[in-house]
């Protein structure tokens, strides 16, 4: 499951930023690694929570600081 949510982000986030999707690995940092600004991490938000149905609370996003992070969330909201 977790591979299936990080395929899924590796895609909204090349859509989102340009990221190349083989450069979405689970320790890369949205911010460090990956340059996602806080704009464009809200339109990746919103974009998984539309593919997964799931409601990440602003207060929850600031949390996700790595593509892993935010796959291990998905995953828990999906269970």
């Amino acid at each position: 499951m977790s591979q299936e949510i990080q395929d899924g982000l590796a895609v909204i986030i090349n859509e989102v930023a340009g990221v190349p999707v083989e450069d979405v690995k689970l320790d890369k940092s949205f911010i460090d690694d990956l340059d996602i600004d806080s704009l464009s991490m809200v339109e990746v938000v919103m974009a998984a929570e539309d593919k997964w149905g799931v409601k990440i609370p602003d207060s929850d996003v600031k949390n996700l600081r790595t593509v892993g992070d935010a796959v291990d969330y998905i995953a828990k909201a999906t269970a």
